[in-house]
């Protein structure tokens, strides 16, 4: 009952869900809260909607975990709470760590303060109990990266044993901008405000409680914010790990702390191969690559527009136009289009592809592959030059280096000639850029090139940040636009874009052996355009519902599209490049919905050849019932798990050893909160109501039969 009358005396008042239509209002005199406490005793979920309001559209800083160290953010057990104060210049800091009365402090603070110097100066204080950031508008214009100068440093390729002197980005600071911020660990929580009206909200409620005024310090009741974000996980993976194999070994009910990050791998090729099998030693094959994974601050905010999606739509594209040329069937080398998730985290998707060739766990070796081609950040072209890097190291080797240069630069090159793109090559003496070719070539020494838009340092000053968005890669709309018109219309990027998925897919056609004319090897725009909106914009779209499986449609979300990689199941986004690719690659069969479904039952399936889905097609224009039908795409998924976890080497330094933490919940809320003393004075009223009852009920308990003893009647009289 003390408590709830404490709770009560910081009441918003009658109705505190009308503050989030726009204004906090007034509390309720504190001498009402231990009437209201024996009012509303039965009725706790009212009490707590009254005096809460709770913040939905958040996004936390979560624990990640590797080898050695843990980063990321973290609440109490029992979440922190804290008097908001908005912070909105950086001389707003200095009432929070010094001047302020009433710590520790929430702090809101304006996302174009949201950086290292700022940021590690709250980590050094006890005043700070917690932190909320409001996205930037406009986008800080001098470039953001929480990301490291030297991405995924110590598991590329070049270390002290090949080419030390490119190791730990010696020769070239790929992200000069990065803050490492993303890698820094804070013992408090940080969450990301989403929507600009919670934002207001707690600004007004700041406004009208918290701001002093005519210079006096602000008096209780106070406006509070109260963050949860616990963290079952603490030290580093080899410590999380043990725990929860001990947990998994001797409980019944056991409690894992954390997971593997893991997802999966898409690819396919362009002349179908026996997935169950291997490919015969003498077959060579080209493999083209991208990853399709990014990564920012906060937990699943990672849109990753330049970053990741430009460079797998390209890829897809290319894909696309590849399959329509007529002879691919003949063509002396097959392609393999690989799509890696994980590669924002020490390269786990190739790493594992590496691992699985080398256990002859994949279809292919690594003595099938002929070359490498890989995109890698292509949309933000100077004067539309694409940069050709290629490994220093390796083309020492003589025979490697007439295959690069013959084969792959050449060939390129010529690609380009009459297109709107021009490739260069970077100097010799460059290094490779963070990519997952270089997972490969610790394995073997195999002639490949990186295609990128960047010379030296990334042309992406948003690199692994929130504000990676369409907007990073200039695509815009016009006015007035539905979503079906948005879905359609191609914009500028897309039609840059399809112009390197040409070039790419007319190298790669040159490189396969085909001789043919390639002037019709062409990359749709239209094309390029839906998957740009749907995967950066909004992928409840008409096409994606199309080319889905029904069972799976509920991955259409309606929010923004993000491509952070996952703990379990595959992510969005891996359903959705293998549905896409599925559809520009395949070929609409006429089996049966049972016959698509089971297609070991049909003799003339080659079901280790193909992969089939039954997807749920358009809408049929007379009704409002969808046209599904069969696909048959040689489209495969395979795990995209680090080794480290396949051989428990939960401390290696070979293979990436990335996890997460798990929690109880996440959420935040703000209310009303009471000074000490009324909280101390209310419990102590609260505990003395609470002794005076329980002697009154041990005293009228103890004299009931006299209390409570029938009259007698007085009609009976005794003689």
């Amino acid at each position: 009952m003390a408590a709830a009358a404490a709770a009560a005396g910081r009441a918003w008042g009658s109705r505190g869900m009308e503050a989030a239509a726009g204004s906090c209002r007034a509390p309720l005199p504190a001498w009402w809260g231990l009437l209201l406490a024996l009012l509303l005793a039965g009725e706790g979920n009212s009490v707590e909607r009254k005096i809460y309001i709770p913040l939905n559209k958040t996004a936390p800083c979560v624990r990640l975990l590797n080898a050695t160290h843990q980063i990321g953010c973290q609440s109490s057990i029992s979440g922190d709470t804290g008097v908001i104060h908005v912070v909105e210049k950086e001389e707003d800091l200095n009432w929070v760590l010094t001047d302020g009365p009433h710590p520790p402090y929430m702090i809101l603070l304006d996302g174009s303060l949201f950086n290292r110097k700022v940021m590690l100066q709250l980590k050094g204080t006890s005043r700070v109990s917690g932190l909320a950031v409001a996205v930037a508008k406009p986008i800080p214009p001098q470039g953001f990266s929480p990301g490291l100068k030297c991405p995924n440093d110590g598991f590329g390729v070049y270390s002290k044993d090949y080419g030390p002197q490119f190791a730990h980005c010696n020769k070239t600071v790929w992200n000069p901008v990065g803050s490492g911020l993303s890698y820094e660990d804070f013992d408090f929580p940080i969450f990301l405000l989403e929507d600009a009206n919670e934002t207001q909200v707690i600004k007004q409620c700041y406004q009208d409680h918290n701001v002093p005024r005519e210079g006096s310090v602000p008096e209780y009741p106070l406006c509070a914010m109260q963050l949860f974000s616990h963290m079952h996980a603490v030290t580093s993976t080899v410590t999380c790990m043990r725990r929860s194999s001990l947990q998994s070994t001797f409980s019944i009910n056991p409690e894992v702390v954390c997971d593997p990050l893991l997802d999966y791998n898409v690819w396919s090729t362009l002349q179908p191969i026996n997935s169950s099998g291997k490919v015969d030693p003498e077959k060579e094959v080209i493999i083209v690559a991208t990853r399709i994974d990014s990564h920012s601050f906060f937990w699943n905010i990672a849109p990753g527009a330049e970053s990741a999606v430009t460079s797998f739509v390209t890829h897809l594209a290319a894909a696309e136009a590849l399959h329509k040329a007529s002879d691919v069937h003949l063509l002396q080398r097959n392609i393999m289009f690989t799509f890696f998730q994980g590669e924002t985290f020490d390269y786990i998707g190739s790493s594992r592809m590496v691992y699985d060739m080398e256990k002859d766990k994949f279809p292919l070796r690594l003595d099938n592959i002929h070359s490498f081609v890989e995109l890698n950040q292509v949309a933000l072209r100077n004067d539309s030059v694409l940069w050709m890097h290629t490994d220093p190291v390796s083309r020492m080797n003589k025979s490697v280096e007439a295959r690069v240069t013959k084969n792959l630069l050449d060939i390129l090159s010529n690609s380009s000639v009459g297109a709107n793109v021009t490739l260069q090559e970077v100097g010799y003496s460059q290094p490779l850029p963070p990519s997952s070719f270089q997972r490969f070539l610790r394995a073997r020494h195999i002639p490949g090139v990186v295609l990128t838009d960047h010379r030296t340092a990334f042309q992406n000053r948003y690199y692994q940040s929130m504000y990676d968005t369409p907007e990073n890669v200039q695509m815009q709309y016009p006015e007035g636009l539905s979503p079906e018109e948005m879905l359609e219309y191609v914009t500028d990027t897309a039609k840059s874009l399809a112009e390197v998925a040409t070039v790419v897919a007319r190298a790669l056609y040159r490189l396969a052996g085909g001789a043919n004319d390639t002037s019709a090897i062409q990359a749709d725009p239209k094309t390029v355009s839906r998957m740009l909106y749907g995967f950066l914009i909004k992928m409840n779209n008409s096409w994606f519902q199309s080319i889905v499986k029904p069972d799976i449609k509920g991955i259409l979300g309606d929010d923004v599209p993000q491509h952070y990689v996952a703990v379990s199941n595959p992510v969005n986004t891996t359903y959705l490049v293998q549905y896409v690719l599925a559809n520009l690659t395949g070929t609409v069969v006429n089996l049966t919905k049972e016959e698509c479904l089971n297609p070991e039952k049909t003799p003339s399936s080659e079901r280790e050849m193909y992969d089939y889905a039954w997807v749920q097609g358009s809408l049929d224009p007379n009704s409002t019932s969808r046209v599904p039908y069969c696909v048959r795409s040689t489209v495969h998924l395979t795990k995209a798990l680090s080794p480290a976890f396949e051989l428990r080497q939960w401390g290696s330094t070979e293979y990436s050893t990335w996890t997460e933490s798990r929690w109880k919940e996440i959420r935040a809320r703000i209310f009303l909160v009471a000074s000490k003393e009324l909280e101390i004075i209310t419990l102590v009223v609260g505990i003395v109501i609470l002794v005076v009852s329980l002697l009154a009920t041990y005293f009228i308990n103890a004299k009931a039969d006299i209390l409570f003893s029938l009259p007698r009647d007085p009609g009976a009289v005794a003689y």
